[in-house]
């Protein structure tokens, strides 16, 4: 049974994957975004990792699709822009990712219910976890988070060069 619902999992991972990389409007993607996120967090707690499932719903799902969300909103590109944005609000923009959530909701009510960790192993504790993070991995974990910060910030002036020479442009 569990390995069904791995294979349901994955299929909404892929799914909202392919969604998110064909999506012109950007919070539409960031929407398929979380529902591919919450598809890995589902496929975690399958393979006896509850505690990276949660991180993985917590860090990424939430925080880093909020920075994503922020960027979005830093790099207005006018009233355009705005226009199409509140496309993204009608309630038939939301049937997709409603129904892909819902049956990763399905799956993770029936594990829990079941609550039989089977022979996916031993759960990953949060200690674990950050003795390998801040040990043997201490320098993947900071060139990620330089990483980033160089991708917000390219983003950054990337959109204030556009707005520049958009207003140029208009004058």
């Amino acid at each position: 049974m569990e390995l069904t619902l791995f294979y349901i999992a994955a299929a909404v991972a892929i799914a909202a994957a392919a969604l998110v990389v064909t999506r012109l409007n950007a919070a539409h993607a960031l929407v398929w975004l979380v529902v591919a996120l919450l598809a890995i967090a589902v496929i975690f707690f399958l393979l006896g990792a509850p505690f990276a499932a949660a991180l993985e719903i917590v860090i990424y799902a939430g925080a880093i699709v909020v920075l994503f969300l922020f960027v979005v909103m830093m790099l207005n590109l006018g009233r355009r822009s705005i226009t199409r944005e509140r496309l993204w609000l009608e309630p038939g923009m939301w049937i997709g990712p409603a129904i892909l959530t819902a049956i990763l909701f399905g799956e993770m009510i029936f594990l829990i219910a079941s609550s039989d960790t089977g022979d996916a192993g031993s759960p990953v504790g949060p200690k674990a976890v950050g003795e390998a993070l801040f040990g043997q991995y201490l320098l993947a974990v900071e060139l990620a988070a330089m990483l980033l910060l160089a991708a917000l910030v390219g983003a950054y002036h990337l959109g204030r060069r556009y707005l520049r020479d958009r207003r140029e442009e208009a004058s």
